[in-house]
């Protein structure tokens, strides 16, 4: 099967991209997301909540937040409880927002409907290394939060960054140590993301014509991983208003917009011609973590 054009096989996720505001600020992240980050808007309830029931009403599966950090969204509660009543949900987080410990929240999710799963980003099983990465102390107070979720009856993993060259069961097997130590399941899941490089923006300017663009891509075989763009879409905002893009992955270049409206969305091809494509066609990218 050749990728020139990938369209959708069935509608899994549909993502929700909360904006690029978060409560920290990794020098990694794909994003480029740090405190006040304005380069892809908040959402509000009102401007999700039709698209959550439209995309209900075209049978996705079920519905997953990233951003920046979801989970310091203003109106994250509202929009969440509006979501737990269509479809599951799945979040991804830092797993060090406030809201986390605030239980009277969590239990009002706990009720609804559907099931709301999260991962917590834990980069590596190793403290000092995480830490230089996220900051001082970011360690301990994502395990806090990854313990205080679980405890509070939610579904649970762990995001983490791969290593090139890596040894998967050696790290996953420290992985498993450091829940065990920890009094948490070691069973939950673990999904491991490479590097996805920075935001276009952010890109050395030597960099900034992604190298995926080449004709190399046009017969390049699909991965194991299905591509995102094959089972979702996703909901974001710009500055001119709500916008699709193909996956989770491509929202720092307009290139790759599907324009305003779902349906349409839904239907489009996709070339996969941005820099992260050829990494989700090369390595694949569990991002749902399914």
């Amino acid at each position: 099967m050749e990728a020139a054009t990938l369209r959708l096989a069935g509608f899994r996720e549909l993502w929700i991209h909360t904006g690029t505001a978060c409560n920290l600020s990794c020098p990694f992240c794909h994003e480029g997301s740090r405190p006040g980050d304005t380069r892809l808007p908040a959402l509000t309830l009102a401007q999700v909540a039709p698209w959550l029931d439209e995309a209900a009403a075209q049978g996705v599966g079920s519905f997953a937040f990233t951003g920046g950090e979801p989970l310091i969204l203003r109106e994250i509660q509202p929009i969440l409880k509006h979501a737990l009543r269509l479809r599951p949900a799945l979040v991804l987080t830092n797993g060090m927002a406030p809201y986390i410990r605030k239980p009277h929240l969590l239990r009002e999710l706990r009720a609804l409907p559907h099931a709301m799963r999260l991962r917590v980003s834990i980069d590596w099983p190793d403290e000092a290394r995480h830490d230089a990465g996220r900051g001082h102390r970011s360690f301990r107070k994502a395990l806090e939060g990854l313990r205080l979720l679980h405890e509070a009856g939610f579904a649970v993993g762990i995001t983490r960054q791969v290593d090139p060259g890596e040894q998967k069961e050696a790290i996953e097997a420290r992985f498993r140590n450091l829940l065990r130590r920890h009094q948490l399941p070691e069973n939950m899941p673990l999904v491991a993301l490479p590097d996805l490089g920075l935001p276009a923006s952010m890109e050395p300017v030597a960099d900034a014509t992604p190298a995926a663009r080449d004709p190399l891509l046009a017969s390049h075989p699909l991965p194991s991983v299905a591509p995102a763009c094959t089972r979702s879409r996703m909901l974001l905002r710009r500055p001119e208003g709500l916008r699709f893009a193909p996956c989770p992955l491509v929202d720092d270049d307009p290139g790759m917009d599907l324009g305003n409206a779902l349906a349409p969305a839904l239907q489009a091809s996709v070339r996969p011609v941005h820099a992260r494509c050829r990494i989700c066609l090369e390595q694949g990218v569990a991002y749902a973590g399914d």
